[in-house]
């Protein structure tokens, strides 16, 4: 385990969602004060009711990115790139906004396993070249260059975790499922690893207090499995019939586009340098532990629309 770094005065949380607010209680209750920056409505009001002061700002709108109150601050961005295109323009306008004299102490960025692309079910740990196979992940992919980058130029310390699919409260595929919305047998489908969302923003935490600077950390909770298994345990749960099966060439056919292309990504995380590194013991280290979890909607949380997040 990493010795910690002395906790910050200030936590900026970027993109302050489901993750982030889980994430600024967790330092609100350490007694660290929290700023989160939205641009919709409904998340800066979610902010005010969580403790958090908001902050309005648009990563498209470079000009309401000026003055932000980072300086010497722990700063998150847990914001998604824009949806097209394969580079995260969003954090550049961030970036470019941090002058010398108002940056941050440390940057916390959240990515995604699919920097890594396909790997046919085989193990990967974080000396795996990246090798993403859409533009989701070379977006990805941009952010977390562009965030090096940036920390080695001006001395800012940087933590990157590359984190599998977020389950929990309100991150469930209960209208999937209501729908009807067939998936493949489980012999055809991915590997896929996993992470409930409050172990996440645990994990978010400790990066920030044991991160090593300039590291890279995969985020999941080591219990591997396939997707067709998890829309079944998750319908079990849930007490919903499990998908209707079609063959991988129907499903290529007629299913969007968003998840065809996880069903071509396959691969196994390795989560052992999270673990010895940041110290963090799961809570919920397995798929049925993680669901059990589920059972009461966590009040005040608003879903995310953004399936990384």
């Amino acid at each position: 385990m990493n010795p910690p770094v002395k906790d910050p005065a200030h936590v900026f949380i970027v993109g302050c969602g489901d993750v982030g607010r889980r994430v600024g209680r967790l330092w609100r209750e350490a007694g660290i004060p929290v700023t989160g920056l939205a641009r919709s409505e409904a998340t800066l009001d979610a902010m005010t009711s969580h403790g958090i002061t908001p902050r309005a700002a648009d990563l498209d709108a470079p000009q309401t990115l000026r003055d932000l109150p980072v300086k010497g601050a722990l700063l998150y961005h847990f914001a998604p790139p824009p949806p097209r295109g394969q580079s995260d323009t969003r954090l550049a306008n961030l970036l470019e906004a941090l002058t010398a004299e108002n940056r941050p102490r440390r940057i916390v960025l959240l990515s995604t396993s699919g920097v890594y692309g396909d790997h046919k079910g085989a193990r990967v740990d974080e000396t795996t070249p990246p090798s993403p196979g859409t533009d989701r992940g070379r977006r990805r992919l941009d952010a977390e260059q562009r965030l090096l980058r940036y920390g080695k130029a001006h001395g800012v310390e940087t933590v990157i975790l590359r984190v599998g699919g977020i389950y929990g409260p309100g991150r469930l595929p209960e209208a999937r499922l209501r729908q009807r919305v067939p998936m493949v047998p489980p012999e055809q489908a991915p590997v896929t690893n996993r992470i409930h969302v409050d172990d996440l923003a645990r994990i978010g935490v400790a990066a920030a207090r044991r991160g090593r600077n300039g590291e890279i950390y995969n985020v999941c909770d080591g219990t591997a499995g396939n997707m067709t298994d998890y829309f079944d345990a998750v319908a079990d749960f849930l007490g919903l019939p499990r998908p209707p099966r079609i063959d991988r060439a129907e499903a290529e056919r007629t299913l969007s586009p968003g998840m065809v292309s996880y069903l071509r990504e396959s691969r196994r995380l390795d989560n052992r340098k999270m673990r010895e590194e940041l110290g963090v013991e799961l809570r919920y280290p397995d798929l049925a532990s993680g669901l059990r979890a589920c059972r009461v909607p966590a009040e005040g949380i608003i879903p995310p629309v953004d399936p990384d997040r």
